[in-house]
């Protein structure tokens, strides 16, 4: 595989609202670089400016993604460091970059990360919420029925969902929602890190009402976590527990290793499953 000659692609994050949430090494990069590739050159503009940084712009947003990609690469391919940005946090959690980076790695150029903000972070941090795992699912089809068959696919996930929605589709989001994962609890964050920072916590069907009760009307996008679905314990049968013991055993795995593991996974007590292990093992 061959290197490009000096040219780098750097990842950078930047804020979702404070134009002050930028680490100083984003600020840096951003300052060397030959050329700044953003979702939104307007955008981008304003946070540059507000830290005297002049450097060119070129766009790069989902309708010219694969188009602009080979073109980047090749600046790459000739030596220029390149700083990938997205209109606020971290390029590639849903926003463009899989193809510039994809593409970059493949002609052997080095890809450097500049960690920065994200608002999946920024509201799971203060959700409340069981949220110690969780998944990101981020926008949602925006069609009734492939959003409803997307919910269905995550109704037994047990870990906390974050998802994000467009403000003029929050109440079909909330109806199907409610509808197929059932009323759980959810936090909606709009406008983080800016000036009017708004959280609505409680049950999936009173986020609509309760966050037209604030009289502000809300527009451009939201971000949501709900708490996963409640974890079931399965009581296993007799054969069940002996298939799980005798391939647990075939793995190589002690009676006192597999013992705690299969009894809070198969809801039976860890003597039972210790007592029975040691009779398969000995049989």
């Amino acid at each position: 595989m061959t290197t490009g000659a000096g040219g780098v692609l750097y990842v950078v994050g930047t804020p979702i609202g404070n134009l002050e949430d930028v680490t100083l090494r984003a600020l840096r990069v951003l300052r060397e670089v030959d050329l700044i590739a953003a979702e939104d050159t307007r955008r981008t503009a304003r946070l540059l400016a507000h830290h005297g940084i002049s450097r060119p712009l070129t766009s790069y947003y989902d309708a010219v993604e694969r188009a602009r990609a080979p073109r980047i690469v090749e600046r790459l391919r000739g030596g220029a460091k390149v700083a990938l940005v997205s209109d606020a946090g971290t390029p590639g959690i849903a926003d463009p970059g899989f193809h510039v980076v994809r593409a970059a790695v493949a002609a052997g150029i080095p890809v450097v990360p500049i960690p920065g903000p994200s608002a999946v972070t920024a509201l799971v941090s203060v959700a409340g919420l069981p949220v110690d795992r969780f998944v990101f699912e981020g926008f949602l089809p925006t069609r009734p029925g492939p959003r409803r068959a997307r919910l269905r696919a995550l109704r037994e996930e047990t870990r906390a969902i974050v998802f994000f929605e467009a403000a003029r589709r929050l109440e079909a989001f909330v109806e199907a929602a409610v509808e197929v994962l059932g009323d759980r609890e959810t936090v909606l964050a709009r406008e983080l890190t800016k000036l009017h920072e708004e959280f609505v916590r409680g049950p999936l069907s009173a986020v609509c009402e309760r966050r037209a009760a604030t009289g502000k009307p809300l527009k451009g996008e939201v971000s949501l976590v709900v708490e996963g679905a409640p974890l079931v314990a399965r009581v296993a049968s007799p054969g069940d527990l002996d298939a799980e013991i005798r391939a647990a055993l075939a793995a190589g795995q002690r009676v006192r290793e597999l013992a705690p593991a299969l009894a809070r996974r198969l809801g039976r007590s860890r003597r039972e499953v210790y007592q029975r292990a040691l009779t398969l093992e000995r049989g």
